[in-house]
């Protein structure tokens, strides 16, 4: 009876030491290949040109993946069901999910950024009404600094949830400045000087031509638009300057730029009465 319990105990002892070499050796080809997993993610998205951050996370996240798959195998292997696992790890998730729901919504909204980058560090956006220069892209939160030099951070599904205008996306702007003159200046003499002011723009692109456009007859005065071509980096320098040139311009032609004003017509009988 003991020899035949001796022999039970020898083979169950060689079952389990042939159990824990086979977890060893599954444990060490899963760093293996986890490694090759993270490498091999880590290159194909860099060649996608995706922002770093997001490349380290998610080469991380294969990582890892590989690794938490070895140990749930390496459980089986000693006869732990890893069905209860499974649903403990779902129950996790869903309550971690729920209590990061916020959170996870940046992320979500930052990966799409990094992702699909509608702006990059250094442009001049407007995004939620706010303006600034991208300082920072994070998987959370965005950076911009104001041109007042106040910091704004805000969370990235403010970001991707509105309207994103990028001021230096492109390399050339149109400035518009527009102007509004008297009634009894001529139409072609003020399209002349307006013309002539547009044109000698010193930072106008050469390949692009100004234009001079007849907005509107508006209430008090005819309006114009003076559109002309320019670098990104010299608009508001031009802007200013054009503003000025126009104001020069209309003045030494004798142009007036009326202010609002209204006519008021008394009835003759009114004025009797009163």
């Amino acid at each position: 009876m003991n020899a035949i319990l001796e022999k039970v105990s020898i083979a169950a002892l060689i079952d389990y030491g042939l159990n824990v070499i086979g977890a060893l050796v599954l444990v060490f080809a899963a760093w293996v290949v986890s490694g090759w997993a993270r490498r091999a993610t880590a290159r194909a998205l860099e060649r996608t040109r995706m922002d770093a951050t997001l490349v380290k996370f998610f080469a991380n996240f294969a990582k890892y993946t590989v690794m938490v798959l070895a140990i749930l195998a390496c459980l089986g292997i000693f006869g732990v069901e890893t069905v209860s696992f499974a649903a403990v790890f779902a129950a996790v998730g869903f309550a971690i999910g729920l209590a990061f729901q916020g959170t996870l919504s940046n992320f979500a909204a930052g990966v799409m950024v990094l992702t699909f980058r509608p702006f990059k560090v250094g442009d001049v956006v407007n995004v939620g009404g706010v303006t600034g220069k991208v300082e920072q892209i994070d998987l959370f939160t965005t950076t911009l600094d104001t041109p007042d030099n106040r910091r704004i951070i805000m969370p990235n599904a403010a970001v991707a949830g509105t309207t994103i205008e990028n001021f230096t996306h492109h390399d050339t702007r149109r400035v518009d400045v527009n102007v509004g003159t008297d009634y009894s200046a001529d139409l072609d003499a003020t399209r002349r000087v307006l013309q002539m002011v547009a044109d000698a723009e010193p930072a106008k692109l050469p390949d692009r031509d100004s234009q001079v456009y007849l907005l509107e007859l508006g209430d008090s005065s005819i309006a114009w638009v003076v559109r002309v071509w320019t670098k990104t980096e010299n608009y508001w320098a031009v802007r200013e300057r054009l503003t000025r040139d126009i104001k020069v311009g209309l003045d030494k032609a004798g142009i007036s730029i009326p202010f609002p004003q209204m006519d008021v017509h008394m009835d003759g009988a009114l004025k009797t009465a009163s």
